[in-house]
């Protein structure tokens, strides 16, 4: 399992329960967690300290649930670059840390390259991997479907000095624009994909992630480079263990592009207990 780093600003301080307790900088939040099934001894101070606790619903969502003053939105670093935290619906915060791991090995690729690199991020939420890309020097194609997301990372751009940078800021559905790269001729060297694992169009059509990721990753193929470097696929979804991902991008891709294909986890150090709570599935095809 590859563990986030370099966090200064955030901290999974403990988790037990079905919860974490994580500290964003100078504030302290519990969020619920299903993978948390072990009942710790709870005895980390921050559990008494929380400025706000997500309380789920029994029908389904919940709210937060305010314990003491908490700005709307505050700022946290992680490493040169800078992002707005803020309490939003279905517990998120605007950041998923664990994606840390990922940043850095983004980071490591990118400029040990040594020649120019373009970079398709599909479903890029915020935009921290987008950021990492564009401090390693890397161009990129941010794409998401949500506006308020894209805004989002813009406004995280911004903060981290990159405003300025080699970007394309794209409020698009991921899969017709990645269609529309291909008839267009377009190419890239790294490829992002970080999918949800349900949902709702526009016009009402669901997306089931496994059902849909098989044509997702035929196209990204077609969107590769003649100098691939990488393609990285994550994903949370509970049906989509690490090694069928593995198997996927293997036997989809690697007969016609070549390449390696390899699997792991992404997780956060616990330090209440020293040890590292898994949060998500990340499968690489390298080059």
């Amino acid at each position: 399992m590859r563990a986030a780093q370099d966090w200064d600003d955030y901290a999974l301080l403990d988790c037990s329960d079905g919860e974490r307790l994580e500290r964003w900088g100078e504030y302290i939040l519990i969020r619920p967690d299903p993978q948390v099934i072990w009942r710790g001894q709870r005895r980390h101070p921050g559990w008494k300290q929380a400025h706000a606790r997500y309380q789920r619903a029994a029908s389904g969502g919940g709210q937060w649930e305010y314990l003491r003053e908490l700005p709307e939105q505050w700022g946290i670093r992680w490493r040169e670059l800078s992002f707005f935290i803020k309490p939003m619906g279905f517990k998120h915060t605007g950041l998923f840390p664990e994606q840390a791991a990922n940043w850095a090995l983004l980071t490591e690729r990118i400029r040990a390259a040594g020649r120019p690199i373009k970079v398709l991020n599909l479903f890029a939420y915020t935009g921290g991997a987008t950021l990492a890309c564009l401090a390693a020097g890397a161009s990129v194609a941010h794409v998401d479907a949500a506006r308020g997301m894209v805004l989002r990372a813009k406004e995280n751009a911004l903060r981290s000095g990159l405003a300025g940078g080699n970007v394309r800021w794209l409020v698009e559905d991921c899969v017709k624009f990645a269609q529309r790269e291909i008839r267009r001729g377009s190419r890239y060297d790294v490829i992002l994909l970080d999918p949800p694992s349900y949902g709702r169009g526009p016009g009402g059509e669901v997306w089931k992630l496994e059902d849909e990721l098989h044509a997702l990753v035929d196209l990204c193929g077609q969107l590769l480079s003649p100098q691939p470097l990488l393609l990285l696929l994550n994903s949370y979804s509970a049906e989509l263990s690490p090694g069928v991902m593995q198997y996927l991008l293997a036997s989809a891709l690697v007969p016609q592009y070549g390449g390696t294909a390899t699997c792991d986890e992404i997780g956060l150090p616990v330090e209440a207990t020293g040890l590292v709570l898994p949060c998500g599935s990340t499968a690489m095809l390298e080059f």
